[in-house]
């Protein structure tokens, strides 16, 4: 089965982020969000587009086809610019009828499929299994939620899920040894093996800071200038 442990975190900052959604005035969408080149209709076009893809790609394990997320990364970026272009109206529709899609999707996923591959984009090789769906769909909600810049921040974050996001980040590769140490938390993460500086902070401030976002704010390092990040 999927990991269940994720859903009930996952709808609730699914119903945060539609209620901000919702309340957000229709000139609000063409204003810029925290995103470099994105305005809020943006963001939301693509949390849409992010929902509509993952259930997609989960309906086709459900009925033993293999369906990519994307059709392609031109096609993923083209039809967010083109729903990002819609009335705010239409977006708002859109994105609610996109998470309502994703709940369906994810629980009619038979036990058996929660370890099959999933392909971002056909012959792209980056996949993921079934299992990790609703985490990843978790990270996005919450993430490009705060990207919205409506004063739902990384300090409204449950404090799961900035440790399951700071979870999710070390496991990447990282060129150089780091260590983060969340100070409301006391907890330490490790980056790579051996020594090198540390980071600390709320988890928070670290799970922002090491999606690429912001310029450390609430953070200090032992060992000089925050090391840079690569925005996710």
């Amino acid at each position: 089965m999927l990991d269940q442990g994720h859903l009930p975190e996952l709808s609730a900052a699914t119903r945060r982020l539609v209620r901000s959604v919702d309340a957000m005035p229709d000139p609000a969408y063409a204003e810029p969000s925290l995103l470099p080149r994105w305005t809020r209709a943006h963001v939301v076009a693509h949390l849409t587009l992010n929902a509509e893809g993952l259930a997609g790609a989960l309906r086709g394990l459900t009925e033993g086809r293999q369906v990519p997320m994307y059709a392609s990364q031109e096609a993923r970026d083209a039809d967010i610019e083109t729903l990002a272009g819609c009335d705010p109206s239409a977006i708002r529709g859109r994105l609610l009828g996109a998470v309502t899609d994703f709940t369906d999707a994810v629980a009619a996923v038979p036990d058996d499929a929660a370890d099959r591959l999933i392909e971002r984009t056909p012959g792209s090789g980056r996949t993921f299994p079934a299992r990790e769906v609703p985490l990843m769909r978790h990270r996005e909600v919450e993430i490009h939620h705060a990207d919205l810049g409506l004063g739902y921040t990384r300090a409204d974050w449950p404090p799961e899920f900035a440790v399951r996001l700071i979870d999710s980040a070390v496991a990447r590769p990282y060129p150089e040894a780091l260590t983060l140490h969340a100070t409301d938390l006391d907890r330490t993460w490790h980056l790579h093996e051996g020594v090198g500086p540390t980071v600390s902070g709320t988890a928070a401030d670290l799970g922002w800071w090491i999606t690429g976002r912001g310029a450390g704010e609430g953070l200090s390092c032992d060992d000089g200038p925050l090391p840079g990040m690569e925005a996710w």
